[in-house]
């Protein structure tokens, strides 16, 4: 089970890397596509900066390639090996994966890169949730 703490949390929902309480994205849906790389400046709940350095997020197309090639090859394990298609309906299984979940790759690859360089922090995580329930 994925729950908050774990870094696996942050990556699949998107939430800041420090205290797991709110999503790094303006818009949580990746398929807002005028704002699906727009992040916040930094947490409301803990003020952690999502952006370390300037072009700080050119660091995760390194990491898109290679979840693109996870998904890519997802995609044909599940049409041409298990469903036993032609090698042609398989390369089109993968190019419309790609090309349907590119807005999913590009912000997990985002959430990939951000929690390379920082981790949880489960006392802060503590003292904001505190601090929230006081409010």
């Amino acid at each position: 089970m994925i729950r908050k703490g774990m870094k696996l949390y942050s990556i699949l929902f998107g939430v800041c890397p420090k205290c797991h309480q709110e999503s790094m994205y303006v818009n949580t849906n990746p398929y807002v596509i005028s704002k699906v790389i727009k992040m916040h400046d930094h947490c409301s709940h803990c003020n952690t900066k999502y952006q370390m350095e300037p072009s700080f997020f050119y660091g995760s197309m390194y990491v898109s390639y290679g979840v693109g090639i996870a998904f890519a090859v997802a995609a044909f394990i599940t049409t041409y090996i298990i469903f036993e298609t032609s090698i042609t309906t398989a390369f089109i299984s993968i190019v419309l994966t790609l090309a349907l979940l590119f807005p999913v790759i590009m912000r997990l690859s985002r959430n990939i890169w951000i929690n390379i360089f920082m981790k949880y922090d489960k006392e802060l995580a503590h003292n904001v949730a505190k601090s929230q329930s006081k409010d």
